[in-house]
């Protein structure tokens, strides 16, 4: 690996370090927030919770567009880091809007949090899209692209797990701010926006491309969106399966802080359990490469999901027993490690496959579906994490709770039974039959191996060099 590649791992890497942060704030804690310290009631929860939904949902409608507008950007500083930049603060600024401590009415307040909620989504998608396409952009190579992608990953979860370790102690963390936790909060938002622009800032600075791998740039028109979109059959696979997946897997994580809180009655443990887990992330990250020696992705992928099932029903049958608790945290997250960086191997392998099927190479369109499995499967999470917290009670408890100081502690653990079951099925087995239903579509539909994907990197390399070959031999492998 020469120098500019090292480069190219350390500054891509580093990048999704404060981005993943600040988005972990927004899509894990935002509805915590709302029910814990600013104490929406049912009927502005379940507003929150429609809009919130909704606009995921549009948001991840559009990203293919997002993409196509980044795949036509033609400047000095390529087409993707002016996006990247642009992302970046408006990110910031929107995330800071959405943890405001301004005074206002609940029904100003969920206006507000609705019209930022849809411009951060539309922003950090212009961001991710530009972003995760610079992957496929600095190189063709399998081997380097896995170990790019691996840094990248690890360097994400140590953003996303930092945040969930400081988040329930930022209160006490940063008292020195007041004694009003929204206040707190506000100023926290801040500091999290600006770490994440300077992260950021690595990666415009450091990362190069290799423009010479590209080919010749080509605008992408509406017909040309639509024909990469839906005539990428490996593309779709990717996004429908992943899409599943991640439902399951942000409603899991959605539920993780009320499911300390309210079924295990300590909601400091949760900090603990998230340490466990961050270790166990950012360990089958690092040993991804070995695995990779003696497995292909598919088996991976394969004995990844086996995992990731058992542990849900490890955690279900658990009774609150940690040990237990534990095991199946420990199963799952490893796991988890292994699929989300999986899917972003397939959507890269996914460009050279619409380029060499399609004749037409659209990186940022094709990527355009990462943050299109992310929004919709958040958006779609949260609209269950809310409407559940609502007809389980749990909302109600967080009111009284919030209300009675005094009487916190005993109102929370006299949370009824019935609720605690309500949240278990919506946490783990809802989530485990998206993830299931997915794993069934990938394993009938995706085609892309090792063999494959070499086939159609020669067959492209031959094209350029005016080599004549025969496409059909190779879709015979199809």
């Amino acid at each position: 690996m020469d120098r500019q590649t090292k480069l190219n791992k350390i500054c891509f890497g580093l990048g999704t370090v404060g981005r993943d942060a600040l988005y972990s704030l927004v899509s894990m804690y935002l509805l915590v927030h709302l029910t814990d310290v600013v104490t929406f009631s049912d009927k502005g929860l379940a507003a929150v919770g429609i809009l919130l939904t909704c606009f995921g949902i549009f948001d991840a409608i559009i990203d293919p567009f997002v993409g196509a507008i980044v795949d036509n950007t033609k400047t000095r500083w390529g087409k993707f880091k002016p996006w990247i930049l642009i992302g970046m603060i408006g990110t910031g600024i929107l995330t800071v809007l959405m943890f405001h401590n301004f005074r206002m009415s609940e029904t100003n307040h969920i206006i507000l949090l609705g019209v930022t909620y849809l411009l951060f989504s539309i922003f950090f998608s212009l961001n991710d899209i530009a972003y995760w396409s610079l992957m496929p952009a600095i190189s063709k190579d399998q081997n380097v692209r896995e170990g790019v992608g691996a840094f990248a990953r690890i360097c994400a979860n140590v953003g996303m797990f930092a945040m969930v370790l400081i988040y329930l102690n930022v209160p006490s963390m940063f008292s020195f701010l007041g004694d009003n936790a929204r206040d707190i909060y506000f100023y926290f938002a801040i500091i999290v926006a600006i770490i994440m622009w300077v992260f950021q800032t690595i990666t415009l600075i450091g990362v190069k491309e290799d423009r010479s791998q590209l080919g010749k740039a080509e605008r992408t028109s509406i017909k040309d969106l639509w024909r990469a979109l839906a005539g990428n059959d490996q593309l779709l696979v990717t996004a429908v399966s992943m899409v599943l997946f991640m439902i399951g897997y942000c409603t899991t994580t959605g539920f993780g802080t009320y499911y300390f809180k309210y079924a295990y009655k300590d909601e400091g443990m949760y900090m603990v359990f998230a340490a466990v887990l961050a270790v166990a992330q950012l360990t089958a990250l690092s040993v991804f490469p070995l695995f990779r020696k003696k497995f292909t992705r598919k088996q991976l992928y394969t004995g990844s999901m086996i995992a990731v099932a058992v542990s849900y029903i490890i955690f279900f049958l658990s009774f609150e027993w940690l040990p237990l608790i534990v095991i199946a945290g420990l199963g799952l997250f490893f796991a988890q490690a292994f699929i989300q960086l999986l899917m972003l191997l397939f959507l890269a392998d996914a460009v050279e496959y619409g380029e060499w099927k399609l004749g037409k190479r659209n990186e940022a369109a094709s990527f355009a579906v990462q943050p299109f499995i992310n929004q919709f499967g958040g958006a779609v999470s949260k609209g269950v994490v809310s409407f559940t917290l609502i007809i389980s009670g749990i909302n109600a408890i967080a009111n009284a709770a919030s209300e009675n100081p005094g009487r916190a502690e005993e109102i929370v653990n006299a949370t009824p039974g019935s609720a605690i079951w309500i949240m278990k099925i919506s946490m783990m087995i809802l989530p485990l039959i998206c993830i299931l239903v997915g794993f069934v579509l990938y394993q009938k539909k995706f085609k892309i191996d090792e063999v494959f994907y070499a086939k159609i990197v020669k067959d492209l390399d031959d094209r350029k060099s005016g080599v004549e070959t025969v496409k059909e031999e190779v879709e015979e492998d199809v």
